[in-house]
């Protein structure tokens, strides 16, 4: 691990809700406060450094939580989406400082473009998936501007007309808070290449990732940022004493899913390249892409659904094949969310730390 970056963990805050095994009503548990308490206190208490709130249309809205959140712990730093279009950049550069300020720092952003078609339109947004790339740029590049800038800017772009514009405070963190993006189009990656601090990528190959790192820090050494940008994953974790425990825990979680939820699944991201390839992954290669690496999520749930899956020192080892094919920030979760962060922090993290 010499010459790495130190590693760093995010964990997940699942707002829209909870499960032990999908598909079944009676293990659902229900977005609240007191959940949402218990996965707070689980992820700080397990050493995790930041919490990804997520923003889809069935979760809790996530700057106004994100805020309450920063109230009731000392040290997580929430991971809150910029999603073009939503906002104003002016106003979404002023909540970002005016949050990071409030909350000394505790605030990192993360970029979403590639968004499921079917809920933008149901937000009322009909830009195109090219648009809203180029969209995200000029707003992400306007709100870098408005943090920096020492006088008011005018800015006349595509999207967006600025006369004289200004933001007070500055954030906190200088010169600003840590961006991420997440991301597996062409588009993603030369937005990830041009303004964020970690690419996080979702499952795969740890020899995939390795080339997918060679090629974003090529495409990030175009804007003088090939040595700073850093990397990740976005990871699900099924972790237990023994390897036949996490296997049972694994295949329970998912035995109650249906060739719909899989249809569905598959219709609703069908304009996502990040979704598109972890499906494809478990087409190709079935239940395992590697050691301990299980696609079975996939089939039951939308997004980053490749798992770890093992006991405490298959997990990490795991993990360290993505160090080594150049990852240092790794974003989990893991159902229940409060018993797996525990569980992690407690049987995981110190193999890595």
């Amino acid at each position: 691990m010499s010459g790495q970056p130190t590693l760093e963990f995010g964990w997940y805050l699942p707002t829209n809700g909870d499960t032990t095994a999908f598909n079944l009503p009676d293990a659902g548990i229900e977005p609240s406060m007191e959940m949402f308490e218990r996965v707070l206190e689980a992820a700080e208490g397990a050493g995790f450094e930041y919490l990804l709130i997520p923003v889809i249309p069935s979760c809790w809205e996530a700057y106004v939580s994100g805020a309450y959140f920063v109230g009731q712990t000392r040290r997580i730093k929430p991971l809150i989406a910029a999603k073009p279009g939503y906002i104003n950049p002016v106003m979404m550069a002023r909540m970002i400082a005016t949050f990071d300020q409030v909350s000394r720092g505790r605030l990192c952003i993360n970029l979403i473009a590639g968004m499921n078609e079917d809920e933008l339109r149901r937000d009322g947004l009909r830009y195109s998936k090219t648009d809203r790339y180029a969209l995200m740029d000029e707003e992400v590049s306007l709100m870098k501007a408005l943090w920096t800038a020492e006088a008011p800017i005018d800015h006349n772009g595509r999207f967006h007309q600025l006369e004289g514009a200004s933001v007070l405070p500055k954030p906190y963190q200088s010169p600003y808070p840590k961006i991420y993006l997440g991301g597996g189009s062409a588009q993603a990656w030369e937005l990830s290449a041009k303004h964020s601090d970690v690419h996080l990528f979702w499952g795969d190959t740890p020899e995939q990732i390795a080339d997918n790192v060679l090629e974003i820090r090529r495409l990030a050494a175009a804007h003088g940022r090939g040595e700073h940008i850093q990397f990740g994953m976005r990871l699900q974790v099924v972790c237990r004493d023994t390897e036949d425990e996490a296997w049972s825990a694994a295949r329970e979680l998912v035995a109650h899913g249906t060739d719909a939820d899989r249809a569905q699944i598959q219709s609703a991201n069908r304009t996502s390249e990040a979704n598109k390839r972890v499906q494809a992954l478990a087409e190709d290669h079935g239940e395992l892409i590697g050691p301990h690496l299980w696609t079975g999520i996939t089939q039951v749930r939308a997004g980053a659904g490749i798992a770890v899956v093992g006991n405490p020192r298959q997990c990490a080892d795991a993990l360290l094949r993505f160090v080594e094919a150049g990852c240092s920030s790794f974003c989990l979760s893991g159902f229940p969310h409060d018993t797996e962060a525990e569980r992690f922090g407690r049987l995981v993290m110190p193999l890595l730390k």
